[in-house]
Order: C-alpha cells, then structure tokens, then sequence
C-alpha cells in the first residue's frame, strides 16, 4: 500500500499544477491572438472565468461581499492593478518569446521582497539585498537592452512585473476578514469588463472551433491556476512549495520549444538560471529567519514579532 503524500509533497504538487495551468493559460491567449484581437480573447475568457468562479465559489464557500470599509479602497486598487498587469503582460506575451516573458515574470518574489522592505519596513539582511540585486542583474540579461536581441516588448513584462506587485502589496494589507474567492471572483469581472469595452475599438472576428475551444481551455485553466494555488496555501509550508513557482519557466520553455518553435538564447538562459536561483535563495532565506526568530522566541519564552535581519 502506497503512503500518502506529506503536506508539503502535495503542497509542491499542487504549486507544480499552478503553474503549469498560468502557463498553459497563456499559452492559448498567445495562439488565439493570432487570429483574434487580443481583447476580445480577454472579454471572452474574462466572461467564462467570471461565471465558472462565481458558480465555483457559491457551490463551495458561498459568495460574501460584505468587508470592512477600510478594506474596500485596497480592494479596489488590487482589482485595477490585476487589469494594469494583466494588459500589459498580455500584451509583452503576445510579441515576444513565451519563455522570455515568463523568466522576466519570475523576478516576482524578488519585486516583493523589495516592496515589503520599502513599504512594510520588513528586515531584509545583506544576503536577501545581494539577491536582489544580482537577480535584477539576471532580468537584464533576459531583457537584454542595447543588443540587436532586445525586444522593446520586454519592458511592458517588466512594467507587468512592477504592477504585480504592488497588487501583491495592496492584498498584504488586507484584513483577514476579507474573503480572498470574492476577490477574485471581483477581479475576474473586472477584467472581463475592461476586455468588453477595449474590444470595442478593435473590429471583432467569429471565431472557429479552433479558437473558441482555445479561449474556453484559457478559462478553464487560469481558474484551475487560482484554486491549486489557494489549495496551496492551506497545506504545508509555504516557504518550501514557493521554490515550486518557478516550474513554469520550465513548461515555458518546453511549451515555447514545442508549440512556438522559439528557444531563448544563451544570454536570456543564463538570466532566467539566475534569477530562479537568486529567488529560490530568498525564499529558503526567509524560511530560515523565521525559523531562527522562532528558536531564539522559544528559547527566551516569547512570541515573536519580526524574524531577524538575514
């Protein structure tokens, strides 16, 4: 008889599963859009998010609108934040390499522990600032600036990254009485709506079998990404499954390879081992503070509050 899975097995798994859903996702925005305007695909698949979701959410934990007032600004900002990076990531997506915008997607937890230093006051040690610095180091060698690789696209995956995390910021701030699947249900709709009305300025065009069955598998699969990812977060350790994030620059690759026929060049491959490395390190780096702020809490009999500079 097969043991079963340790939290933080099925944690990775389920992180694995994330990212390969994101990563398909676009995938078939990428494909749709080329023969489809871009924000029609995202009206359409906004819609079918937005109704699997809401359907999804009712039938399980139940839609809850109600939230502190104080909670509703932040709520609001994250939402145009979400449409902000949506735009221009798709956008970067649908011009250059799969692979390409996804590493530069990577420097993500890189952005954040940045952010969380600057606007929470985190303590970030010189080990976690060298990171940093050395994992922007890497983005530029995917973005590649000032060479005949450069892709001025690149630059709206970077503003995508920035928009990201303030997103990521603002739900930090959030309450714990906010209901995260309402959010996202808020979120999905609000996409949806912005699609709607940006593909008003673009001529529509019926779609075939082949696209409608892309843009529904783009619903189906970014929904499947959010609820892995919540299923993530109730188990395990998170800061051992996070390192699992990075599993998408691979099925980006292998999907760019196999679907597009594109690789990235030697260059852009040593930036994305970089920054993937530089991220893996700030994330077992946080795990260790903690647990090094937990010992040293335990040891002298008291909770702590902040986890040591590291």
């Amino acid at each position: 008889m097969t043991a079963p899975l340790s939290p933080n097995l099925r944690g990775a798994l389920y992180m694995t599963l994330s990212m390969a859903a994101f990563t398909l996702n676009d995938a078939c925005v990428k494909l749709a859009a080329e023969t489809v305007p871009l924000f029609q695909i995202v009206f359409l698949r906004g819609l079918g998010t937005t109704i699997l979701l809401a359907v999804t959410v009712h039938l399980t934990t139940g839609l809850r609108f109600a939230m502190p007032r104080r909670d509703r600004p932040l709520v609001i900002g994250r939402t145009l934040a979400e449409v902000g990076a949506m735009v221009a990531f798709l956008l970067a997506l649908t011009n250059m390499a799969i692979a390409n915008a996804t590493a530069i997607l990577a420097a993500l937890p890189l952005l954040v522990t940045l952010g969380a230093a600057l606007f929470f006051r985190d303590p970030v040690g010189w080990r976690r600032w060298t990171a940093i610095a050395v994992g922007f180091a890497g983005v530029m060698l995917i973005v590649q600036p000032g060479t005949d690789g450069f892709n001025s696209w690149s630059l709206l995956a970077l503003l995508a990254v920035v928009i990201i995390t303030a997103r990521d910021l603002l739900t930090r701030a959030f309450s714990p009485s906010v209901p995260s699947m309402t959010v996202a249900v808020l979120t999905a709709a609000a996409v949806c709506l912005f699609g709607g009305i940006a593909s008003l300025f673009t001529p529509w065009v019926a779609l075939g079998v082949y696209e409608a069955a892309l843009i529904f598998a783009a619903s189906v699969l970014i929904i499947g990404g959010y609820v892995f990812g919540i299923m993530v977060m109730r188990i395990g350790d998170v800061s051992v499954v996070s390192p699992f994030r990075y599993t998408s620059l691979v099925f980006a690759l292998i999907l760019g390879l196999v679907v597009f026929d594109e690789f990235p060049n030697a260059l852009a491959l040593t930036g994305a081992a970089i920054v993937m490395a530089t991220g893996v390190f700030t994330l077992l780096r946080e795990r260790m503070v903690t647990r090094a702020a937990a010992r040293a809490a335990a040891r002298a009999g008291i909770t702590p509050s902040t986890p040591p500079h590291g």
